[in-house]
């Protein structure tokens, strides 16, 4: 059965459903979902660019901010990158290999663990990172996951979790679901889903009449689960979104819900379930939130451009780029920081555990204030 038939089948036994539920079968059905049916092509003969597309700087950047982390963490004998939504591995790759290479000590302590549900995408993993096979690990999800020490990591995760869409009629919030008429997929309007719905609604500035937004309480779930895998250490998190403030600014009367196909934004998030990628924006300041209630503190918060500014100073300050290699990482950093590209659209969120150091990481280390910065 495909896929638009088993969501139809779906919907003619419960009625309509939420945008949420259409959104995680769209990406995650097992068999036919976008991500998990490994259909999600990155790059230029892709659906989508990111920050891994530009090269294997990104990698060996983030490389040296886990090397401080180790250090900053007293240089524990075992230190476990976890990263959850790796794609084909390639990240992982150039982290280990940049530690390899300038942060060995560091490396030898280093367990690299994926998290990683869908088989397909698992040994594909794995065939990218044969030569590191002696200090890698596979999860199928953050319950699997031994406790750990060390930094979880994730880079356009958060965006592709399902979201609640809801709407503002003037009097009530109400919720948009999912239904089947005249052949196509359609918009339906209905009760909200789920009491939580309520609590994080309640936090929004007024907002006018027929303002749609989104709720990401599979965010909460995401910290549920590994607030208390991360004995020691950090979480970081880079992703499009905003803090709540600007994320819920009433002229965003439409949210931030988008749809993509080779590249180009597609009309209809409802066409082709399975086949083109849906995305939303993050709160930051409800990650934040979230997981300062589960123990975890905020460490860092920064637009790409400036993240990249401070761990660049890092790899860079060895010595001046002189070799073609050198001049070619040069041209990926600008594409990385680049305001109009990458370096303002995405921001990086650092939480952590354990640590009570005030010196701000070096991908911090240009940022303003992080609670101000979230309106904590």
């Amino acid at each position: 059965m495909s896929l638009p038939d088993l969501i139809r089948a779906e919907i003619a036994r419960r009625g309509p459903i939420p945008f949420r539920d259409f959104m995680a079968l769209a990406l995650y059905h097992p068999e036919h979902g976008y991500y998990s049916s490994g259909r999600a092509t990155i790059g230029r003969e892709g659906d989508f660019f990111t920050n891994v597309s530009v090269g294997a700087l990104f990698g060996r950047l983030l490389a040296r901010q886990f090397a401080e982390m180790w250090e900053r963490l007293d240089r524990p004998g075992r230190f476990t990158i976890v990263e959850q939504g790796g794609h084909r591995g390639d990240f992982a790759h150039d982290v280990l290999t940049g530690l390899r290479e300038f942060a060995v000590d560091c490396f030898a302590a280093t367990e690299y663990g994926l998290v990683e549900p869908s088989p397909a995408l698992a040994e594909t993993q794995r065939e990218r990172l044969r030569e590191f096979a002696g200090r890698t690990r596979w999860h199928p999800g953050l319950g699997e996951l031994p406790p750990f020490t060390g930094v979880h990591f994730s880079n356009e995760l958060l965006d592709a979790f399902p979201v609640h869409l809801v709407k503002w009629t003037g009097e009530k919030w109400v919720e948009r679901c999912v239904a089947w008429q005249d052949g196509a997929f359609t918009f339906s309007e209905g009760a909200l889903s789920s009491p939580d719905l309520n609590a994080r609604l309640a936090v929004l500035p007024p907002v006018p009449a027929g303002y749609c937004t989104e709720m990401n309480p599979d965010a909460s779930a995401w910290l549920d689960a590994l607030a208390p895998k991360l004995d020691r250490g950090f979480v970081l998190a880079i992703d499009y979104g905003f803090p709540r403030a600007e994320y819920y600014r009433p002229e965003r009367t439409d949210g931030t819900l988008s749809a993509y196909a080779a590249h180009r934004r597609e009309k209809d998030p409802l066409a082709r379930p399975g086949e083109i990628d849906l995305t939303a924006h993050v709160d930051f300041t409800s990650i934040a939130e979230d997981g300062a209630a589960r123990g975890l503190t905020v460490a860092g918060f920064t637009d790409q451009h400036h993240f990249i500014i401070g761990v660049s100073r890092l790899h860079f300050a060895d010595a001046p780029p002189a070799t073609s290699a050198a001049q070619q990482e040069l041209r990926a950093l600008q594409t990385l920081m680049h305001p109009n590209l990458m370096g303002r659209s995405f921001q990086v969120l650092c939480l952590s555990k354990g640590h009570p150091g005030t010196t701000p990481l070096a991908g911090f280390q240009f940022a303003t204030d992080p609670r101000t910065a979230l309106g904590l």
